[in-house]
């Protein structure tokens, strides 16, 4: 599945690049990437073997690709590559960056000084983190991730409804609650060890595409590794690119990749945020003859009435304004929602007149909606 390739303009495909990050991402054009996902090297500079109590060794990071002979040596890789990636990010593109105590703080200096414009840090805090053998430290039970979007003029997806819906009805919050690797999920080579000393679970990176991609959004991942990244988009209808240097790793991720199934494209559907909606004016109701002039609205105590007048506006005594304008007089406020504050009487009930809207849309031809009127015209 990995292979070379030299820049195109014609539409992304779903591929493992093989080749150093650097070279690979120059080749890749400009503004053609929704996201990017990069779990760089950490350079932990370990100075030996980490070992536990009982002297037996930990299976950590000691990797070549770790190590950098001097932090400046790692700040000139890192703003190389993230540079890279800034100039193949389409206008409203947007890149994650995650990291530990080690990397994190230098990479979002890099960030900021080459024009990424921080949206949020994350915190992915470990269920079950590797402990603290030597007692001298706190248990590093976190990890980092910075999320910028290309520069401060970018807006950035965020699936905001879909992630507060998921998180039952509250904001999702900055504080992620994962565990680490393990399981069926962790790959091992031939000899039973782990295939990957950092793969990140799955569970990270669905909550990522899910909250900053959009079907059919193309994910870059510049370290891929044995392939998460990858993993995960294609389970979600995302396309990805996935730049790795190790024959063996782009191997592992490749057989991985390829075992997975995508999902039903009805499955991976967003809440569309209202703010992308076509924007239907209290007017358009009237001129339609939803409501027709002369009709009452109330407010939702039933306590004023105002009379619908045929250029869109509402009449309460002797004012007459919007139905947003006239709402705030009322009550005494200096703004009102008119569609949530005002209600129409159907069927012996009042009910908000936002949900008139739907039949405008439904009759402006803007919504997938078919059959009759959702109402009759109010009266």
């Amino acid at each position: 599945m990995a292979e070379r390739r030299r820049p195109t303009s014609r539409p992304f495909e779903s591929r493992i690049v093989l080749g150093d990050c650097l070279e690979e991402l120059g080749r890749l054009p400009d503004a053609s990437i929704d996201l990017v996902f990069a779990d760089p090297p950490y350079n932990l500079q370990l100075s030996g073997d980490l070992r536990r109590p009982n002297d037996s060794r930990v299976d950590g990071v000691d990797q070549a690709w770790d190590k950098f002979a001097s932090f400046a040596a790692y700040d000139a890789f890192s703003r190389a590559w993230l540079g890279e990636c800034r100039r193949v990010l389409k206008p409203d593109g947007a890149l994650w960056v995650i990291g530990s105590y080690h990397n994190i703080f230098r990479l979002g200096v890099a960030m900021q000084d080459l024009g990424f414009w921080i949206q949020n840090d994350v915190v992915w805090r470990k269920v079950n983190p590797m402990p603290n053998f030597r007692g001298k430290r706190f248990t590093n039970a976190h990890e980092t991730l910075i999320w910028a979007s290309r520069d401060q003029k970018s807006r950035p997806t965020f699936n905001y409804e879909s992630l507060k819906a998921s998180n039952d009805d509250l904001q999702m919050r900055s504080d992620w609650l994962f565990p680490i690797c393990s399981g069926p999920e962790r790959l091992k080579d031939e000899g039973g060890r782990k295939a990957h000393p950092t793969q990140k679970p799955e569970a990270l990176l669905h909550r990522i595409l899910l909250a900053t991609t959009n079907p059919g959004d193309v994910v870059l991942d510049p370290f891929f590794g044995t392939g998460t990244t990858g993993a995960v988009a294609k389970r979600l209808g995302r396309r990805f690119v996935g730049i790795e240097r190790d024959p063996d790793y782009a191997r592992a991720a490749g057989d991985r990749i390829a075992r997975v199934t995508p999902l039903a494209p009805a499955a991976v559907e967003a809440i569309r945020p209202k703010r992308a909606e076509p924007r239907v004016p209290f007017g358009t109701i009237v001129e339609l003859g939803i409501l027709v002039p002369g009709a009452s609205l109330y407010d939702p105590r039933r306590k004023v009435e105002a009379e619908v007048k045929a250029d869109g506006t509402l009449r309460w005594r002797e004012a007459q304004a919007s139905i947003h304008r006239l709402g705030a007089l009322v009550q005494g406020k200096s703004a009102c929602n008119g569609w949530t504050f005002w209600h129409f009487e159907a069927d012996g009930r009042l009910k908000p007149i936002d949900v008139l809207r739907e039949e405008a849309k439904r009759q402006l031809g803007l919504s997938a909606g078919a059959g009759g009127p959702i109402l009759d015209a109010a009266e």
